[in-house]
C-alpha cells in the first residue's frame, strides 16, 4: 500500500501522466529504448491536425514542479467517520465530506470517480494579498532531488523550494498551488463535464491562461460576471468599487457536452405528427412550499375541457405567464380526469436552447445575502468571512447538470468552505444529485469568534453548517426527497515512526504484522483500498467467514487484513470458491504485514488451482506493503 506507492513515486517525472497517455494511444511513436520519436507523431497525425510551430505558453516558476506534484500519488490514509457515518440520516447518504489537504483528496477520488463528475465549482484563495494565501506543501525534496527529476539548474531548484518552504503568495506561487489541483480536477470530469471557478482581477487573467493550458482553449464556455454587491463600496483606495467578480467554466470536451446534453433519445418521439419535432413528457411538479414560493402555487384550468387540477404540495415548476404561454403554444399535456397530473411537452430544439441560452451576468444574487444565510443557521453568530449565497450556487450546479439524466450526478468542490455548495445541491432536491465536498482542516484563530464557540477547523463549520441547513429544509418541506445526510472522512498522514517500520519491515521476520495494523486501523485499511480499486468511498463492505478467519469483501475483491490465517481458513476459502457458484471474486488482496512466508506461499499455491477446476476462476493475488 504505502510502501508501494514511495517506491513509485521515486522514479515519477513532470511528465510521467503525459507519457503514459501517449503511450496507451501512440505506442507506434515511442523508440526501443523508451524514447518518444516527434517525427513518427508527426508523420501519423499530418492527414488530421494542423501541428503549429508557432504559438504561445504560460509560464511561470515552478510549472514543471506542479507538473511534478499533480503526478505523484498521495501517501494518505482514508480514516472513516464510524460515528457519525453509523446514523440512521447518514448510513445510506451518497453524499461524501472529506476533511483534508484536497490535492490528497483528488488523488483518492481520481481513482474511483475519474470521469464520473459531471460539475464541479470551486472558489479558490483569491490572491488578494488579504485573504491569508500562502503557497506552503509538505513535500520534502533536496535541491538535488529536483535538479534531477525537473532537469534544471542548482538555483532554479533552490528558488522553487523556497517558494514551497517559506510559503509565497506571489503569482508563481498561486500558479504553482492550483495547477496540480486543476490537471487532477480534470481527470474526474465527466466527457461532458464542466467546471466553475470563482475569482476576481488578482488571478483571472492568470487563472485563464492557466485553464487555457490544462483544459484547451477550445473547452473554454464563458466568463461570467456576477454582480455580487448591491451598493457601491466608497472604501476603495483608488475610488474604483469592485462590485463583481468572475466566473470561469471550462468543459472536458466540447462535441461531447454538447452530445451528452442530449444523450438519451430513446425518450424522444413524436406520435401525434407535432410540426415542433420530437419531445418527452416532462414533469412540471415543482421544488418549493407556498410560503417560499407562493407565486408558483395556483390551480391549473384546462381552456379547452374546464377541468381544474389542484395544486400539487411543491407548486408548479413555472409561474403563472409562462404556464400561459405554454398553455397557448399547446405544450401541456392534459390528463382526462381531475385527480391527473398535468404533464410538458419537452422537445428535443428545448435542449439545445437550454445548453447555449443562459446570460453570462448573474445580478440578483448579492454576496451580503451569503452572509445573512450562514448567520441565521448559526443562531446569529458570524464565523465565516464571505461565504457564497445559495441561491448563486444553485445558479451554477443548474446550469452544470443535464436536467434530463436518469443517472447519478456527482458535484465536486473541493474548496468547500463553510458548505454553501452542499446546501445548494441539497436545497435542488433532486434524487439524483450527489455532492463531493472537500475541506482542509485549516485552523480557526484563537481569537476568532468560532473558535470561542468551540469550533477549531474550518471543515467543522461545514459539516455543522450542512447539519442544520438538512434541519431547516426538512422542516421547512416535509415532502423533501432529496439526500440529507453525508458520510464523513479524514485524511490522514501515516506518522514518521509508522513510516519507519514499514521501511524496516521483513516478511520473513513474524511478531510485527499485528501491530501494523493497529497502527492504521483496519477501517482505514479497508476504506483505502476499497477507493483504491474504484468502488467509491460509499461501497458497502461485507464480511465473508472463512472457518475462525474473517475476510472483508467488495465487489469483485476479497481482502484479507488480519494475521492468523490457518490453514483450515485457507481450506474453507478454497472450498468457498468451489462449492458456491454464484460467489468468486477475481482478486485476493493481502495486507501483506499480516501475512509471514507460510500462509502468503499456501494461498499462492492453492488459489491459482481454481483456474483449472470445473468453475475455471482467474484469481489475481495482490499482496501490499
Amino acid at each position: 500500500m504505502i510502501k508501494q506507492i514511495i517506491d513509485n513515486n521515486a522514479e515519477v517525472k513532470p511528465n510521467s501522466k503525459k507519457l503514459e497517455a501517449l503511450r496507451e494511444y501512440f505506442a507506434g511513436c515511442f523508440t526501443a529504448d523508451g524514447a518518444f520519436d516527434m517525427e513518427r507523431f508527426k508523420d501519423m497525425m499530418k492527414d488530421e491536425v494542423n501541428i503549429s510551430n508557432e504559438g504561445y505558453s504560460l509560464d511561470f516558476l515552478g510549472k514543471d514542479y506542479a507538473n511534478l506534484i499533480a503526478s505523484i500519488d498521495t501517501t494518505t490514509v482514508i480514516e472513516p467517520d464510524l460515528e457519525h457515518n453509523s446514523k440512521p440520516e447518514n448510513k445510506d447518504s451518497e453524499n461524501i465530506y472529506i476533511s483534508g489537504d484536497n490535492l490528497d483528496a483528488l488523488k483518492h477520488l481520481l481513482k474511483s470517480y475519474a470521469g464520473k463528475v459531471k460539475c464541479i465549482y470551486i472558489d479558490p484563495p483569491y490572491n488578494t494579498g488579504s485573504d491569508g494565501f500562502v503557497y506552503n506543501d509538505s513535500f520534502k525534496f533536496t535541491p538535488e532531488e529536483l535538479e534531477k527529476k525537473l532537469s534544471i539548474d542548482e538555483e532554479e531548484a533552490k528558488r522553487i523550494l523556497d517558494l514551497t518552504s517559506r510559503g509565497s503568495s506571489t503569482h508563481s506561487a498561486w500558479l504553482m498551488f492550483m495547477s496540480p489541483r486543476l490537471q487532477l480536477a480534470r481527470e474526474l470530469l465527466s466527457k461532458d463535464g464542466v467546471i466553475f471557478i470563482s475569482i476576481d482581477d488578482n488571478e483571472q487573467a492568470n487563472l485563464k491562461l492557466l485553464c487555457d493550458y490544462v483544459f484547451g482553449e477550445e473547452n473554454f464556455i464563458s466568463s461570467f460576471i456576477w454582480k455580487k454587491r448591491q451598493q457601491p463600496d466608497s472604501r476603495t483606495k483608488n475610488g474604483v468599487s469592485m462590485d463583481h467578480d468572475y466566473l470561469l467554466c471550462y468543459g472536458r470536451r466540447e462535441e461531447d457536452r454538447i452530445r451528452g446534453k442530449l444523450s438519451d433519445m430513446s425518450k424522444y418521439s413524436n406520435p401525434d405528427n407535432d410540426p415542433r419535432g420530437d419531445w418527452m413528457s416532462d414533469n412540471m411538479v415543482g421544488l418549493a412550499t407556498e410560503s417560499q414560493r407562493p407565486n408558483l402555487h395556483y390551480e391549473l384550468e384546462n381552456p379547452a375541457t374546464g377541468i381544474v387540477y389542484a395544486c400539487p404540495p411543491t407548486g408548479w415548476r413555472y409561474g403563472r405567464e409562462h404556464m400561459a404561454e405554454l398553455i397557448s403554444n399547446n405544450e401541456i399535456l392534459w390528463p382526462t380526469d381531475a385527480n391527473g397530473r398535468p404533464r410538458r411537452k419537452k422537445f428535443v430544439k428545448d435542449l439545445q436552447s437550454e445548453y447555449t441560452g443562459f446570460s453570462s451576468l448573474f445580478d440578483t444574487v448579492y454576496s451580503s445575502q451569503g452572509t445573512r444565510e450562514l448567520t441565521e443557521l448559526f443562531d446569529g453568530k458570524d464565523y465565516f468571512d464571505f461565504p457564497k449565497p445559495v441561491d448563486y450556487i444553485k445558479q451554477i450546479v443548474e446550469q452544470g447538470i443535464d436536467p434530463c439524466s436518469d443517472k447519478d450526478i456527482f458535484v465536486v468542490d473541493f474548496f468547500s468552505g463553510s458548505g454553501t455548495t452542499a446546501q445548494a445541491v441539497m436545497k435542488l432536491n433532486d434524487k439524483r444529485l450527489h455532492y463531493i465536498m472537500v475541506q482542509w482542516k485549516e485552523l480557526f484563530a484563537e481569537q476568532s469568534e468560532a473558535y470561542k464557540a468551540g469550533y477549531r477547523t474550518i471543515d467543522e463549520i461545514g459539516q455543522e453548517r450542512i447539519k442544520r441547513a438538512a434541519a431547516k429544509i426538512k422542516a421547512e418541506n416535509p415532502l423533501f426527497a432529496g439526500d440529507l445526510g453525508f458520510q464523513h472522512y479524514t485524511l490522514r498522514d501515516v506518522p514518521e515512526n509508522v513510516l519507519d517500520k514499514i521501511i524496516d519491515f521483513d516478511p520473513n521476520v513474524s511478531g510485527f504484522a499485528n501491530n501494523l495494523l493497529e497502527e492504521f486501523g483496519r477501517e482505514t485499511v479497508l476504506e483505502t483500498w476499497k477507493v483504491r480499486d474504484g468502488y467509491g468511498m460509499n461501497a458497502k463492505m461485507e464480511e465473508v467467514k472463512l472457518a475462525d478467519y474473517t475476510a472483508y469483501q467488495c465487489g469483485d475483491h476479497l481482502y484479507l487484513t488480519d494475521e492468523g490465517m490457518s490453514d483450515e481458513a485457507i481450506t474453507a476459502l478454497v472450498d468457498k470458491y468451489g462449492e458456491q457458484t454464484d460467489w468468486g471474486p477475481h482478486y485476493v488482496v493481502l495486507f501483506g504485514y499480516s501475512f509471514n512466508f507460510g500462509a502468503t506461499d499456501a494461498l499462492k499455491k492453492n488459489l491459482p488451482l481454481l483456474n483449472e477446476g470445473e468453475k475455471q476462476i482467474k484469481i489475481n493475488i495482490d499482496i501490499r506493503y
